[in-house]
């Protein structure tokens, strides 16, 4: 053994030490270590191919954007913009919202309300280039500015813009600002410097939304979910409410279109107006994770683009009407208010009221209380001079059963007889049903009213966990047809007082007789079933207003004397007759007998 060889056998001698020495502790053995080593190494391999391969594939689609190939090569990620209500994240590719979260609302599980989102919400602009190739802003990454403070009328916020630069003088921004205490978020977009670049009139703004559900009540979630706008020349227009599809095609200029659900809505608003749109609406009824899919092309006019006129505004927030109803042009009818004249009496009757003991009072129960007592109040009037006009009928009640009995089961003669009766006494059968008439536009008024109210979401009373759907007393082990699996002791309540209200009227109103006075007691009952599934905080109005005008009745029964009302319509048959008398003597001669003339 010469003396290299005794150096080299000395030195592995070492390392064959050193390693027993550092690895002696282990209980992976060397094949094992070896094994993890080459995994890591193709590990490595395999991610660089990953990058080779992006790589390659940005390449490709850079050399297929043509001249907007040179913004189609960059990195992913997202920034944030946020106020006191809402928090937006945005996606550098394509610079457009990627996640909207409201940050004081929450969905019926308990889970934060995400409004839009990456899984379920996307948003993409498209356009042809003078080349023909069609270019989608989702295809080029965009450079983030700073956040910036911003003020304006008294406003404070932040902004941020995002910018894919083309080449010299020319690039795509688009600047996003969302002021303090707002569901309002300014979106602004200008191509510079692209005028030969860009070709076609119209760009193409595309949101697909799969509205998750945000609420317990998935029909009722479905029902209140449709696609919304606004044309310049026919006004507020919307998708009809089915199980099937629904879409539409407009061709004129629209000034915003809405994803509206129960108590939320996404929208674009534009600052002059679109071109027009196609949009679409479906339902899988037996999906229970997509509520509904509204899905929207918007035609953005490329002028107004290209001229820095391309201003706009996104509505992420609440269906709540003192907030839609400073945005303009009918934006607030993404309330549902009701048609007519019950979308008014919400709007000047049953609003400020409800906003004025909101200020005061934090439990909705008792503001529905003081909701109805309010009312009442108002309608006092016309409760007093229904229950005078049963009245009057009641005190004639002798009369009508000896006609009855006189004409012995005739109907049409009896019937004659009765109005003949009525018209000798100064008594109209239909004063009574017409002040219940004019309080019908209140009562329908509330249907819209309650199932809308985002005031009522998620907020409890009694054994009711939410009140703007129905309250569950007790759950069924089986489904009844048209009721449901639950019993909503709300509208059992309701029911149990509106018989009750009905019963007291019957008293009094003795023209409700046969199969009327039957009908009368079996509406309350099919209403029983109707309303099991509208919301609680409308079955707790109805309930709470029955009693108080069965309260009302009782005490104006106390204050009207039958025997007065009696001497009254003596009173008014003798005046009667009296003017009948003196109208005879003013007649000529020849015509107090009934002639031809006077017959007809």
């Amino acid at each position: 053994m010469d003396r290299n060889q005794a150096i080299g056998f000395g030195l592995m001698a070492v390392l064959l030490l050193a390693y027993s020495f550092f690895f002696a502790g282990t209980d992976k053995p060397a094949e094992q270590v070896a094994v993890q080593e080459i995994a890591k190494v193709e590990h490595l391999q395999q991610n660089n191919a990953v990058v080779e391969e992006d790589s390659l594939a940005q390449f490709r689609r850079a050399a297929a954007l043509g001249a907007f190939g040179t913004a189609a090569t960059g990195e992913a990620s997202t920034v944030t913009l946020e106020n006191e209500n809402i928090r937006v994240a945005f996606n550098t590719k394509g610079g457009q919202v990627e996640e909207v979260l409201l940050k004081n609302y929450k969905t019926y599980e308990g889970d934060p309300l995400l409004l839009f989102d990456s899984e379920s919400s996307e948003t993409d602009i498209a356009f042809r280039a003078a080349d023909g190739k069609i270019i989608r802003l989702s295809d080029l990454y965009f450079t983030p500015s700073e956040i910036k403070e911003v003020a304006a009328e008294g406003k404070t916020g932040k902004t941020i813009s995002f910018r894919a630069n083309l080449g010299t003088g020319q690039y795509i921004e688009q600047v996003y600002t969302l002021y303090a205490e707002n569901f309002l978020m300014g979106y602004k977009l200008n191509f510079e410097g692209l005028d030969q670049q860009v070709a076609g009139n119209t760009m193409t703004f595309t949101w697909s939304d799969r509205l998750k559900q945000l609420e317990r009540d998935l029909k009722q979630n479905r029902a209140k979910s449709t696609i919304n706008y606004y044309t310049a020349e026919d006004g507020f227009d919307n998708l009809s409410i089915s199980e099937t599809e629904e879409q539409a095609l407009v061709e004129e200029p629209i000034k915003w279109v809405a994803n509206k659900q129960n108590f939320f809505t996404a929208g674009i608003i534009a600052g002059n107006s679109f071109a027009g749109a196609e949009m679409k609406a479906t339902v899988d009824p037996a999906d229970t994770l997509v509520v509904k899919t509204l899905t929207s092309q918007i035609y953005i006019p490329t002028k107004d683009v290209l001229a820095g006129s391309g201003e706009f505004m996104f509505y992420f927030g609440p269906n709540d009407y003192k907030i839609l109803n400073n945005i303009g042009n009918d934006f607030d009818k993404n309330l549902d208010l009701g048609w007519g004249i019950f979308s008014y009496v919400n709007k000047w009757l049953i609003i400020p009221a409800f906003d004025f003991l909101e200020n005061y009072i934090g439990n909705y129960g008792i503001i529905i209380i003081l909701l109805v007592l309010y009312i009442k109040t108002i309608l006092f009037p016309l409760t007093y001079k229904s229950y005078v006009s049963m009245a009057k009928m009641k005190v004639l009640k002798p009369e009508i059963d000896a006609i009855k009995e006189r004409n012995d089961g005739d109907m049409q003669k009896t019937q004659v007889d009765t109005m003949k009766l009525y018209s000798e006494m100064g008594v109209s059968p239909l004063s009574g049903c017409l002040p219940m008439l004019l309080q019908m536009p209140i009562l329908f008024a509330m249907f819209n009213f309650f199932p809308n109210s985002i005031e009522l979401r998620q907020e409890p009373f009694l054994w009711a966990n939410d009140l703007s759907t129905y309250d569950v007393f007790a759950q069924l082990p089986f489904t009844i047809p048209f009721y449901g699996s639950h019993v909503s002791m709300f509208t059992l309540l309701m029911t149990a007082s509106t018989i009750l209200y009905t019963w007291s009227n019957n008293q009094i109103n003795t023209s409700m007789q046969g199969p009327m006075k039957f009908y009368s007691y079996l509406m309350p009952l099919i209403f029983m079933f109707v309303l099991n599934s509208f919301p609680a905080g409308l079955s707790f109005y109805y309930f709470v207003s029955n009693i108080v005008t069965f309260g009302q009745q009782t005490a104006i029964r106390k204050f009207v004397d039958e025997g007065k009302v009696r001497a009254k319509l003596e009173a008014n048959k003798d005046k009667i007759k009296e003017k009948k008398k003196k109208e005879d003597l003013a007649l000529p001669n020849a015509c107090r007998k009934p002639c031809a003339r006077h017959r007809n």
